[in-house]
Formats: structure tokens, C-alpha cells, sequence
């Protein structure tokens, strides 16, 4: 297999310096509107009732899928509620949802705390002003291709697609590669879907594990 495109760093990293980062990333978190979306919030009139709507990438999906094959641990951590992104998250059995959240950086290290991670070994993708608290708390700081200025400054990377259109991809690819476990990720998640081992299962599903 040819080898992946390598993430460029930002002008503070050099690539060594990111590729150590990305090795040691345990745990991705990742803001949902703008990162796995366009961030488009579309309402439409359903009866007396407006609805939702969003679009989500498939490829980020499978990206996520392709994590977990990796032992990569996903949280998502927004500052909105959403049906439509519970159901997504069940689907992808994403370990962690956390809605309305104010302050995203406490709730970075919260997590951390809870499941042994430390600062290191976390990675947060964003895309906007809020995601900066985060940023703040993470070891590793990444910026979808499309965020604010002020976003992609304060960021070790800056992926070449943009939110919602594969970047969570793009990440997941570069951090397995860097881990070395790029092949062995791949043919966990294809021989799962033949044959599921207990705790993983590739395919979307109706409860998050």
C-alpha cells in the first residue's frame, strides 16, 4: 500500500515534533457542528413542528470505525443538543457524547481524569472561537481546513479538507499511520465486519457501546 500524504505542522511545530504528538494521541475529541459538518444548521418546516436537518461524510465515519480498530478512544464534545447527532454518535458507537457543554476545556480534562489520559495524549479537532478552551487543555491541537483564523493560528495542524467533508478522516489516517498500526487498524475493522469480536463492531449500530 502507498504511504499516506504526511499532515503538514503549523510554523510552531517541526514535523518530527508533530509526528511524536500524533504517536501518542490515546484519545480524539472533537467538536461536532463545523468539524463533522459543514456546520450548516438547517430548519425546515415539519407540520407545527420545525426540523433539523445536517450532513455528516461517511468517510469521517468510517474514520472513527477505523479509530476504535486502532484503540484510539472518540469523545465528541459540543455546546448544542441535538437528536440528530445522538443518533449519529449511537450509530458510530462513539464512547462519549457531551452536549451543551459551556466550557469544552474542563470538560477535556474531566474526561482525561476519568479514563486515565493525560493531557499528551489527547488530541481535540476544532473549528471555531469556543473550541479555543479546549485547545488550551489538549496536547495535540488540530484545526479543520475552513475554521476561523484565530482557530487555525492556534493550531499544531491544520487538515487539508474541511469540516464535514473528511478531515475527521484525514486525522484518524494520520494518527494510526504515526502509531503504526495504520495496516493492523484496517484489518481489524475488515475482519470485523465478517465476524464482530465482543466490544467491536464496524458497522452502524443502535447503541453506543
Amino acid at each position: 500500500m502507498a504511504a499516506l500524504a504526511r499532515p503538514r505542522p503549523s510554523p510552531m511545530l517541526t514535523p518530527a515534533d508533530l509526528e511524536a504528538r500524533l504517536a501518542a494521541v490515546r484519545l480524539l475529541a472533537m467538536d461536532v457542528d463545523g468539524v463533522l459538518t459543514d456546520g450548516r444548521i438547517i430548519w425546515s418546516a415539519g407540520g407545527s413542528e420545525l426540523i433539523e436537518t445536517k450532513a455528516f461524510d461517511v468517510k469521517d465515519g468510517l474514520g472513527i470505525s477505523l479509530a476504535r480498530a486502532g484503540g484510539i478512544r472518540i469523545a465528541w464534545i459540543t455546546g448544542r443538543a441535538s437528536a440528530l447527532v445522538a443518533h449519529r454518535a449511537r450509530e458510530l458507537h462513539v464512547e462519549r457524547l457531551l452536549e451543551r457543554v459551556r466550557d469544552k476545556g474542563a470538560a477535556l480534562v474531566e474526561l482525561g481524569a476519568e479514563w486515565g489520559i493525560a493531557a499528551a495524549e489527547t488530541a481535540f479537532i476544532g473549528d471555531d472561537l469556543n473550541d479555543l478552551l479546549a485547545f488550551r487543555r489538549a496536547g495535540l491541537r488540530i484545526a479543520v481546513a475552513d475554521a476561523t483564523k484565530e482557530v487555525r493560528e492556534a493550531a499544531d495542524w491544520v487538515t487539508a479538507a474541511p469540516g464535514g467533508r473528511g478531515a475527521v478522516r484525514e486525522v484518524v489516517e494520520a494518527l494510526l499511520q504515526a502509531r503504526g498500526v495504520w495496516e493492523a487498524a484496517q484489518e481489524r475493522f475488515l475482519t470485523a465486519l465478517v465476524d464482530p469480536p465482543a466490544g467491536f463492531d464496524p458497522l452502524p449500530g443502535a447503541g453506543a457501546q
